[in-house]
């Protein structure tokens, strides 16, 4: 399928002009809008510059273009994001706001390998993201707990997830809550690495480590500023753990994300950075573990037989009643691949999620520093939905495929 750089690069070849650089850009970052990517990777190898795209989690090829280009294509990208363009051989970061793309911001970075310089962009696409928090994917149960939690006056909640599994859109979305069901008599304020999105009634403030602007320093004074609810982009150490539980101690309401392979395993994350349990146990109100699953297009899902590996691996879960489901209504159902999803059978992706909520029972076990397996199951006895549930379910509804939701979220049970 032929896209607006291709067709360029085709007419170029096909007359005497030379490559306009800036025009070729921009239709790479038009064609990239146009199949929903949220990164564009152009890669300098050996025989041509590949531009592949990331769409819906999956890399996808976009165009090859000439290696002599390289050069210049590279200097476009430095000049956007306000880099030095005379820098070669050494990392850079940045941010740029092409013109005639609707306010759609690239975070900028430039990598380099011994073919030239790798070019990585992150869209943010203010036309793409929505943060309603209806529109999350969360099940009635989950959303209204969610939502009460959100609205204690104080406390930590912690979001956890992989890269780019929607932990920031969800804390957005919170926040857009919030602000709903308080208007403009609440301040709110965030710390982000960079801020992914603006928003209205939110006081947000990007990093800068280059000048010591991290975590710590930001927080030490903007708990000067007044807030009541406190965005944290990330917890990365203990420093930046401490001043947030010290933050949902004293009157505050603080939202943030933290790397951990599971939910109820971000206590064991949290202790390991020499955080008390006792601070966790008394602080943590509930954690949230979100993934993204790529959903089947609609247009050419059809009945299929999953691998082998997948129905064997479905089997060893007791009690599975979405495999009674699964059998009675007679099979599962995958994307064939058609036009309309660029032949990968899915289009677009929807957030499976599982809540865990910090009850009497949970602080207790944090206390005693028991195992995350232990910290799970009292979860799931409270009534808290699985990712793996979550997931199983969007399969029972011929949302997505078994493959995909062992992929994503079956090596995440404890």
């Amino acid at each position: 399928m032929s896209n607006a750089t291709e067709q360029y690069l085709e007419a170029m070849a096909a007359s005497s002009e030379a490559v306009d650089v800036p025009m070729m850009v921009d239709y790479l970052i038009q064609d990239s809008l146009a199949r929903g990517a949220s990164d564009i990777h152009i890669e300098p190898w050996e025989d041509m510059v590949g531009v592949r795209v990331r769409v819906n989690g999956v890399l996808q090829w976009l165009v090859g273009i000439p290696s002599e280009h390289q050069t210049n294509i590279a200097g476009r990208f430095k000049v956007m994001a306000n880099l030095e363009s005379h820098t070669t051989g050494l990392p850079q970061d940045g941010k740029a706001a092409p013109d005639n793309f609707g306010g759609v911001q690239l975070r900028v970075s430039i990598f380099p390998t011994v073919y030239g310089e790798k070019i990585v962009c992150r869209i943010f696409n203010p036309n793409a993201k929505t943060f309603d928090i209806s529109r999350l994917g969360f099940d009635d149960e989950t959303l209204e707990k969610f939502k009460e939690l959100t609205s204690k006056p104080t406390g930590l909640m912690l979001l956890t997830g992989p890269t780019g599994s929607g932990k920031t859109t969800a804390i957005y979305a919170a926040i857009g809550y919030l602000l709903e069901k308080h208007g403009n008599a609440v301040a709110v304020s965030s710390v982000e690495d960079p801020v992914e999105q603006n928003l209205d009634w939110v006081n947000q403030s990007s990093l800068n480590p280059a000048r010591g602007y991290n975590y710590p320093a930001a927080l030490r004074s903007l708990m000067r500023q007044d807030p009541e609810i406190i965005m944290v982009g990330e917890i990365r150490d203990e420093e930046t753990a401490e001043i947030a539980i010290n933050a949902g101690m004293t009157g505050h309401l603080v939202i943030s994300t933290l790397h951990s392979n599971t939910t109820s395993g971000t206590f064991a994350r949290l202790i390991n950075m020499d955080i008390e349990p006792f601070l966790l146990a008394s602080t943590i109100i509930g954690v949230l573990g979100v993934r993204l699953l790529r959903t089947n297009c609609m247009h050419c899902a059809v009945p299929y037989t999953p691998e082998p590996y997948a129905l064997e691996q479905l089997l060893q879960f007791e009690g599975n009643e979405y495999l009674q489901a699964l059998m009675d209504q007679q099979g599962f159902y995958k994307g064939n691949g058609c036009s309309a999803c660029s032949n990968t059978g899915f289009s677009g992706r929807s957030s499976v999620n599982e809540l865990l909520v910090c009850d009497e029972a949970i602080r207790e076990a944090v206390m005693q520093k028991r195992a995350s397996r232990d910290i799970q199951a009292l979860s799931v006895e409270a009534g808290m939905r699985t990712l793996w549930d979550s997931g199983l379910q969007m399969v029972v509804d011929r949302k997505t495929t078994l493959e995909e939701t062992l992929q994503k979220v079956a090596a995440d049970q404890v």
